[in-house]
């Protein structure tokens, strides 16, 4: 007896860093996941109980209201007059497809769930929000009975305000009946101003809070984060593991570019606003710090069904970030390219191409940005300085007009040092300021210019390059980016404008493109290139993956 717990306790001794090893590797990960599971689905369960009776009250308001809109429009139709802004919605995309189901068929339209929409910055009236608005019109029409939320921190702006701004802004009806705001309070936690320090990681911590505060409003159907909150999506999937969801990601929050261009020793080691700063110790920190939340930030957006991105550049940077963890989960639908509406039709429509219209056209190169460093217009402007100074017969009499919009007292010093740098380059004369343009004055410059410049490393799309070539512009643009791989590209194996990198180049691509001899052939090109950034397109591309997330909620039910 004694020898046989001798021989236990000895095998037992032996046995336990072995044991311990195992459950090390596999048991509390098991164990940590099941908790973690656990505490989510409750905490989901307790959310979906507090929302429901705001969820009844947006489901029986959307239903009074829509009556009351029909009610509307029948008595203004009977009186012989009609309702405009009805007959629009009507109208609006005659020519879209609605979508199809899987079969090819055509797809129900009775759908009548809540989509939530994750915009907390709604009203800003940036190319983002276009395709936010765009979405939820494309929504409205394909599933007339749905309701479309957005999460929002506008709360100094009613939905009446917010909807006539989208019309006058973007030229885009949203059906008011069917769509709901609600309203956030802790939108400060994802400001830079909140995070001096380790701004990315605050930022994203902080949208754990936004995400939470969302929930706590109403628990959807289908949630679609539009701004980039991989966290929240994260979140979103702890909390409600059925829920299907949806990213549009108009750039990575973290990139392998990002991290590469720390190193000074690397390709693009000198690109970008954190150029070659991963060096010394506090380099080395920066560096580690980055490839910790890069690695954070790819399991929380791995977890996402439906995921859409602006750009092949956006597209490739995504995949590599999540793709691997997206496979090890199952998640196999196909990361999309659906590329950001823009104003292909109006400018279509204002700007004509043809001779008549080369004949008004000006020795005048256009860069149209917001004055923020990543920009790069001190790039521009010494690209310009070098194109002057070459005296060739291109360079004479040209101009270099610089459009964007100076948002603080940060944007408003950053022009003051480069009207400076304008002076001592000795280009004065040849450079106009324009600030704060309005849309009318930014579709003037269009149809007089002869150039489009963009001087972004890795600009993520480029919808203002979209805009040069729908304007007839022949574009000089940085070699990277969308602005490269999906924008300024050859139609029928002859090219659209050029590319280049350093100052050097833009100032060759300037003569380049002011010297061609048929320059209106590159301007009809160029026009045929910018048709698939049309609304038409995005709405298309946008409904197809819409359709997968009903489906999967339909599945899920």
């Amino acid at each position: 007896m004694a020898s046989s717990m001798l021989v236990f306790t000895a095998l037992a001794v032996v046995s336990t860093p072995f044991v311990a090893l195992v459950f090390w590797n596999y048991g509390l990960p098991l164990l940590f996941r099941i908790i973690s599971q656990t505490v989510g689905i409750t905490l989901g369960w307790y959310l979906r109980r507090k929302t429901d009776g705001r969820r009844a009250l947006i489901l029986r308001i959307t239903e009074d209201n829509e009556k009351i809109f029909q009610e509307k429009n029948s008595s203004q139709h009977s009186g012989g007059s009609s309702n405009n802004s009805l007959r629009d919605w009507e109208t609006i995309e005659g020519g879209v497809s609605v979508g199809t189901a899987q079969n090819g068929e055509k797809g129900e339209q009775d759908w009548d769930g809540i989509v939530a929409f994750f915009h907390p910055f709604c009203n800003a009236g940036g190319g983002g929000e276009r395709v936010l608005w765009a979405a939820i019109r494309a929504t409205q029409k394909r599933w007339p009975k749905a309701r479309c939320v957005v999460y929002t921190g506008d709360h100094e702006v009613t939905k009446e305000k917010m909807l006539s701004r989208v019309e006058n802004t973007f030229s885009i009806h949203i059906h008011p009946p069917t769509i709901t705001f609600l309203y956030l309070s802790t939108r400060h936690w994802v400001l830079p101003s909140t995070w001096p320090h380790v701004t990315l990681l605050g930022q994203s911590l902080g949208s754990l809070i936004l995400g939470w505060d969302a929930f706590s409003l109403l628990v959807p159907d289908i949630f679609i984060d539009t701004m980039g909150y991989a966290f929240v999506l994260g979140l979103s999937k702890m909390l409600f593991p059925d829920m299907p969801t949806g990213a549009y990601v108009h750039y990575p929050t973290i990139s392998t570019d990002m991290l590469d261009s720390l190193d000074p020793s690397t390709s693009v080691g000198g690109q970008g606003v954190n150029a070659g700063k991963g060096v010394g110790a506090k380099g080395m920190a920066k560096r580690n710090y980055w490839k910790a939340f890069a690695a954070i930030y790819s399991w929380m957006g791995a977890s996402v069904d439906a995921v859409m991105t602006n750009s092949t550049w956006t597209q490739g940077h995504i995949k590599k970030l999540w793709g691997p963890r997206r496979e090890a989960r199952k998640k196999d639908h196909p990361i999309a390219v659906v590329y950001p509406p823009c104003a292909v039709r109006e400018l279509e429509a204002q700007i004509p191409v043809d001779e008549a219209n080369e004949e008004r056209r000006e020795k005048v190169l256009v860069y149209i940005a917001q004055f923020r460093p990543e920009k790069n217009h001190t790039l521009i402007l010494n690209a310009f300085a070098e194109f002057v100074a070459s005296g060739g017969e291109a360079s004479k009499d040209a101009k270099l007009v610089l459009v964007g919009s100076v948002r603080d007292d940060a944007d408003s010093k950053r022009v003051y040092q480069l009207r400076l740098l304008v002076n001592e380059l000795h280009i004065k004369d040849q450079v106009i300021f324009q600030l704060n343009a309005s849309w009318p004055d930014i579709l003037q410059w269009l149809s007089k210019a002869y150039v489009g410049v963009n001087g972004m490393w890795n600009e993520h799309f480029g919808i203002g390059v979209v805009e040069y070539q729908a304007a007839g512009l022949i574009c000089v643009v940085h070699d990277s980016g969308g602005p490269k791989i999906d924008i300024v590209t050859e139609v029928d194996g002859e090219p659209t404008g050029f590319h280049a990198t350093t100052s050097t180049e833009f100032a060759e691509g300037f003569e380049k493109a002011l010297s061609l001899p048929d320059p209106l052939s590159v301007r009809r090109r160029a026009r045929i290139s910018a048709t698939r950034f049309t609304e038409e397109e995005f709405a298309r591309k946008w409904l197809a993956q819409m359709e997968y997330l009903v489906a999967l909620k339909k599945s899920n039910s």
